[in-house]
């Protein structure tokens, strides 16, 4: 019983050792993984959310805060 569990533990634990090569992004930068994939329903999402929170914004990539915008 020790023995399987060590192979368990052991396997899990190799499994993420594995890097992502270079050649292989490509396939993680399609479109099909992207969530938010239809414009309308994550634009009716946001102005839930805006609606809801009481406040807009913050989706963008504007400034970094150090006031040289």
């Amino acid at each position: 019983m020790r023995t399987i569990l060590f192979l368990v533990v052991a396997a899990s634990i190799g499994c993420g050792r594995t890097a992502v090569r270079a050649s292989e992004k490509e396939f993680l930068a399609d479109q099909v993984m992207v969530f938010d994939n239809d414009p309308h329903e994550t634009a009716s999402d946001d102005h839930i959310l805006d609606e809801r929170e009481g406040a807009a914004g913050g989706h963008g990539a504007a400034g970094g805060g150090c006031g040289c915008n």
